[in-house]
């Protein structure tokens, strides 16, 4: 694990938490899923988010001031079985999180392990 990109998460984690308390439960909920989505995730910062990979980039989470989107690079290969996605560009798709409750309704560990799989397919 690199720490260097340790200390900028916790940095970022430090800054989200100071300005969107309420949204930094959130991140660390995505956080936890992604992390738990398979072997091998790591997590950086990249984009003004955390953005995390296996042996590619799979998914990002991103504070914004009234929510939290996780980004999807390759959101148009992901199959959208709960009508979350959101997003007309050619590849990305994300979905926006108001509530540490949307977490589990918006079913997001189901996204964010089908783009483990694919990322690392």
């Amino acid at each position: 694990m690199d720490h260097a990109n340790d200390a900028a998460v916790e940095a970022l984690l430090a800054d989200i938490g100071s300005t969107h308390g309420e949204l930094l439960a959130i991140v660390q909920q995505v956080r936890r899923i992604a992390a738990t989505s398979g072997s091998g995730v790591t997590e950086s910062v990249k984009y003004g988010g955390i953005m995390f990979s296996h042996t590619q980039f799979f998914c990002g989470v991103f504070a914004y001031r009234h929510h939290v989107t996780v980004e999807f690079g390759h959101g148009y290969r992901l199959e959208d079985r709960y009508l979350q996605l959101e997003g007309s560009g050619q590849y990305r798709r994300h979905i926006k999180l108001h509530s540490s409750g949307e977490v589990k309704s918006k079913h997001l560990a189901d996204y964010i392990q089908q783009a483990y799989a694919l990322a690392t397919g």
